[in-house]
């Protein structure tokens, strides 16, 4: 089973022990938005996934799949 896009950031951050706050310090987005994305109320723009991808260590290509 292939994770959506908001499972899997929930999923990574929580990896990590990372709280909101602490995601949001990293990549400078609000919380706001980012629980959005967790929630899958928003999907990230391309520029943010790229972000994300950076301070999560992970490929962008494994966040860009679990969009489909």
């Amino acid at each position: 089973m292939t994770l959506k896009l908001h499972e899997l950031l929930k999923m990574l951050r929580e990896e990590r022990n990372w709280s909101l706050e602490d995601l949001s310090m990293k990549t400078q987005l609000g919380v706001e938005r980012l629980t959005q994305y967790e929630s899958g109320q928003q999907i990230p723009s391309t520029q943010t996934i790229l972000k994300l991808s950076t301070v999560l260590e992970v490929p962008a290509s494994n966040l860009l799949d679990a969009i489909r």
